[in-house]
């Protein structure tokens, strides 16, 4: 491990030390070199409140560093990760040590691209296939394969793609194909006015079971159709996507008794002009989880790969506001995608439901808007199981289409922001929430969380490039922990140099014990394409969640110190 450590610490070194150097010749005779190196070290601490830090590596650290070269129309790169001597806390464990994770060789003109190694793609929304890397969720699916995109008019565009799904440092058993096109009438109409586009894909996962007389197909067949319609300001969009009949996964285990078909549904229609915004978003999922690996890898007696986003090929996100609010962000949603039989009490076959956002601005100088003028949100977001009839033994369920079942979640807020003078900005955000904590968590509570939470900020700017932010949010529950208050302090001395501190205080916990300060301080110093920055702190143990998509993390104590730079 050590040798490793010291490997990869040169090859740092030796990176950092030629993005130095002038490159204009090597650009204009050998192609460029461009990447990025990101570090995230954190040194965990016992504490008397959360009690003493019992695992292996009170210091660990994730490590990436991203190497290109371009030439011409060709590029080629490679990706290294490094956690040593382990991740940081609740990350994937088949992230440890230091290897080399992803590569790849691409060529690409006007007409055509294609791609060998490690690829990233997105077909439609994603909701039938979409593989990213997000480091903050310890999210890297992407596939390694050989993918193909063709281009033969600015109109038309196919893509097709093989490969297999990367899981730590290695790639699913499962093979995955895929096809997709995409298809723009209005450009071929020379319609001004109007945009009208539409597109198919297929996904195929192909995977041996050891299951005698399946009542399934090795290979998963998945389909999908979308059209966009848009006019002037108005637009309105829809996806359907089906997968062919699959084993539903109950306890973890692959059986012929529970066999169904999954669908997804998607729509988004809305108005948009200079003042006024109206955006609606309705799904509905059934059954549709679309894994690289039809079993779920057992990491724990907790835990399987599910839990750490493992293997999985489709993209949904929850549909709700995402808060910047910290008490906003105790009580989450997650998408519920998949059939999930907990109890005789909770049955799940997916989700329906949906929100609206409205977004105003009163004009300057008029009597609601006043001298600078204000602007006003609005967003509702509901969310059900489906609604039928459902047998926990034997495991079966029928489902209606239209209608809902019982209720997950909800959450309506309405924000404020204006401006009150020429150095001063203030919001205000209020907002309503409802969690359904033993359909969502399996909790032992019958009582679902409802909350009342307030918000309110002000930024003052003391000169062009100082500026002062302050806010203060509470939160009111009578279920669960009860009632929090937090606050926070952000102090930008330039464009360069930031600090912050912050706390959230669950004071209305019953048990004594439990009222405790999750406090944090810390500071960034951006140097034009490299950030370093500094915390010290309490982490609170729940869901950290990056656009609808989150990882659990335990509560802690310790040091952060994190780098970001490319070059």
């Amino acid at each position: 491990m050590q040798i490793k450590n010291v490997a990869f610490a040169l090859l740092l070194v030796s990176i950092g030390c030629f993005a130095q150097e002038d490159t204009t010749e090597t650009k204009k005779n050998y192609g460029k070199i461009f990447g990025g190196f990101e570090s995230t070290s954190a040194y965990y601490l016992d504490d008397k409140i959360l009690g003493d830090f019992t695992l292996n590596d009170r210091f660990r650290s994730n490590n990436y560093l991203n190497l290109n070269y371009e030439y011409q129309q060709f590029t080629a790169g490679i990706q290294v990760e490094g956690y040593e001597p382990n991740a940081l806390l609740n990350y994937n464990p088949k992230y440890k040590g230091t290897e080399l994770a992803t590569y790849y060789a691409a060529y690409k003109n006007n007409y055509i691209e294609a791609t060998l190694g490690y690829f990233y793609e997105q077909f439609g929304s994603g909701l039938l296939l979409r593989t990213w890397e997000d480091r903050q969720l310890g999210i890297n699916n992407s596939l390694r394969g050989a993918r193909v995109v063709i281009k033969p008019s600015d109109n038309l565009i196919f893509k097709a793609l093989y490969g297999q799904q990367r899981s730590g440092f290695d790639v699913s058993e499962g093979k995955i194909f895929g096809f997709d096109a995409d298809v723009s009438l209005s450009a071929m109409l020379g319609a001004e006015n109007f945009d009208y586009s539409f597109g198919l894909s297929y996904v195929g996962r192909n995977e041996p079971t050891t299951l005698l007389n399946p009542a399934f197909d090795e290979t998963t067949n998945a389909f999908s159709g979308r059209f966009n319609l848009g006019y002037n300001t108005f637009y309105f969009s829809t996806e359907y996507n089906y997968k062919a009949k699959d084993v539903v996964l109950k306890n973890n285990t692959l059986t012929n008794d529970f066999v169904k078909e999954g669908s997804a549904i998607l729509v988004n229609f809305g108005y948009t002009q200079k003042s006024l915004g109206i955006d609606v978003s309705l799904r509905r999922i059934e059954n549709f989880s679309i894994l690289s690996e039809r079993l779920p890898e057992t990491v724990d007696i907790e835990n399987t790969s599910l839990n750490y986003n493992d293997m999985i090929l489709n993209y949904t996100p929850a549909l709700t506001k995402q808060h910047h609010s910290n008490l906003a962000n105790i009580y989450v949603f997650q998408a519920q995608n998949r059939v999930s039989y907990d109890a005789t009490d909770i049955m799940k076959a997916g989700e329906t439901g949906g929100q609206i956002d409205v977004f105003y601005s009163f004009k300057k100088g008029t009597k609601l808007g006043g001298k600078y003028g204000k602007k006003v949100a609005l967003n509702l977001a509901s969310w059900y199981n489906l609604p039928g009839s459902y047998s926990f033994y034997p495991s079966n369920y029928e489902v209606e289409f239209f209608g809902v079942g019982k209720k997950y979640f909800s959450d309506y807020n309405f924000e404020l922001k204006k401006k009150l003078s020429e150095k001063l900005h203030g919001g205000f955000t209020y907002i309503n929430q409802y969690y359904n904590k033993r359909w969502l968590e399996g909790s032992q509570s019958t009582k679902p969380v409802k909350t009342n939470i307030f918000a309110t900020e002000m930024t003052y700017s003391l000169s062009d490039k100082q500026s002062i932010r302050v806010e203060g949010e509470h939160l009111w529950t009578k279920e669960d922990k009860k009632n929090w208050a937090g606050a926070t302090v952000e102090y930008s001395l330039n464009q360069n140099l930031s600090f912050y501190v912050w706390d959230i205080y669950n004071y209305g916990n019953d048990d004594a014990k439990k009222q405790i300060h999750y406090y944090n301080t810390g500071g960034a110093y951006r140097f034009k394409a490299t950030r370093i920055a500094l915390n010290y702190g309490r982490q609170r143990g729940g869901l950290v969640c990056v656009g609808g998509v989150c990882r659990f993390v335990p509560e802690s104590t310790g040091f952060t110190l994190s780098l970001n730079t490319s070059f």
